[in-house]
């Protein structure tokens, strides 16, 4: 498993019946988690002071409990880079944290490489690969469905001082995107995705994680470059191994262009223990 260890804003303080408890900049939020079975809290005094806690409903989604005053929004950083946070529905705040360690590995990946890099973003949510890929020194499509969360990725782009790299914003539907880049003749020498289990386009296209994932990937090695420096897939959906993930671009990717296939899960540490909390899976694969 990859830690996200190097965060200095962002900490889980506790874990214990279903919720984590974490500090996300001077802000202490309890948020859900399934992995969390256990019921021992480590820290229980730590429990005392939370500015908000999300209740899940049992009839489906859930709402925000605020117990103490507290910013609509507010920012926190990853050594140079700045995200802006705010809870929302269904729990979020705009940020995966465990994504720490992909953004590690894309910077050093286009850092190391002797050219310029177009990277293309899929799913791109609130754009922190964008944001990534950008301080590396990449140009970067970046392509979700939601208006919203583009418009908070611009955001992102602009609190990280990064306004005046390349970077492309679209609304679409990812795989009408790609077939009209693929007409276009256009490349990319890395490809992010982090598609959700389920999901609609733009216009109300329907996505299903187990039925679409093989399909796009081989539909994206249209669009990469003679020489890929690499491709990576992020998943959260349940019942799925990252072996999955490896077989797919064992299955695709490395029958074009060979290289180096890598998979595995990501995780967040908690604080002052040596209790991890597994976060998603991620399949790599870089030349």
């Amino acid at each position: 498993m990859k830690i996200a260890k190097e965060w200095k804003e962002y900490k889980i303080l506790d874990m214990a019946e279903g919720q984590k408890l974490e500090k996300w900049g001077e802000v202490i939020l309890s948020r859900p988690d399934p992995q969390i079975i256990w019921k021992e809290k480590s820290c229980p005094k730590k429990w005392k002071d939370i500015n908000a806690t999300y209740h899940r409903s049992k009839t489906g989604g859930g709402s925000w409990e605020f117990k103490k005053k507290m910013p609509k929004q507010w920012q926190i950083k990853y050594k140079n880079l700045t995200f802006n946070i705010k809870p929302m529905g269904f729990k979020h705040t705009g940020l995966f944290p465990e994504q720490a360690v992909n953004w590690d590995w894309m910077i050093e990946k286009i850092k190391n490489s002797k050219k310029d890099v177009k990277v293309l973003n899929l799913f791109a949510y609130t754009g922190g690969a964008t944001v990534a890929c950008l301080y590396a020194g990449a140009s970067v499509c970046h392509v979700d469905s939601s208006k919203g969360m583009t418009t908070w990725a611009k955001e992102n782009v602009i609190s990280s001082g990064l306004q005046d790299r390349p970077v492309r914003f679209i609304v679409d539907d990812v795989v009408k995107f790609v077939n009209r880049e693929i007409r276009r003749g256009n490349k990319y020498d890395a490809i992010i995705m982090d598609p959700p289990s389920y999901g609609r386009g733009a216009k109300g296209e329907v996505w299903q994680f187990e039925d679409n994932i093989y399909d796009l990937v081989n539909l994206c090695t249209n669009v990469l470059s003679d020489k890929p420096i690499f491709f990576l897939i992020n998943s959260y959906t349940t019942g799925i191994s990252n072996k999955v993930l490896a077989d797919i671009l064992n299955l695709t990717v490395n029958k074009k262009y060979k290289g180096k296939i890598e998979s595995g899960e990501i995780g967040l540490p908690m604080e002052d223990s040596s209790l991890v909390l597994p976060c998603g899976i991620y399949g790599r694969w870089e030349n």
